[in-house]
């Protein structure tokens, strides 16, 4: 029986913190992050859940750009700032972009 209830347990936890993931979209939505002309995400309103998130997308966004400047014999600079530009002009109205002067403003 203490065996089912440490699995119970972890199962809730597991679940729980599923439930306070935050994913992207939500993230944009609820103007926590937005997209920069750097090609990279932004922290907007700072809470862990927002940082993190930043975080782990810009790694993998790094590491794309990457990839595709040595595919292509550009820069990662040159990579990162047309993907920048092209994620603003996607950027629905409501979501928050980063100007080239540095401020956060609603689309």
């Amino acid at each position: 029986m203490t065996k089912l209830r440490y699995l119970l347990l972890a199962a809730a936890l597991l679940f729980s913190s599923a439930v306070f993931a935050l994913d992207l979209d939500q993230a944009k939505s609820q103007g926590l992050v937005g997209e920069q002309p750097n090609g990279y995400l932004g922290v907007v309103k700072a809470t862990p859940a927002a940082v993190e998130l930043v975080s782990d997308i810009n790694d993998k966004r790094r590491a794309a750009y990457e990839r595709i400047a040595k595919q292509n014999g550009i820069t990662l600079d040159q990579v990162a700032n047309l993907a920048g530009q092209k994620a603003i002009e996607k950027t629905p109205g409501g979501q928050y972009i980063k100007t080239p002067t540095g401020q956060w403003v609603e689309k």
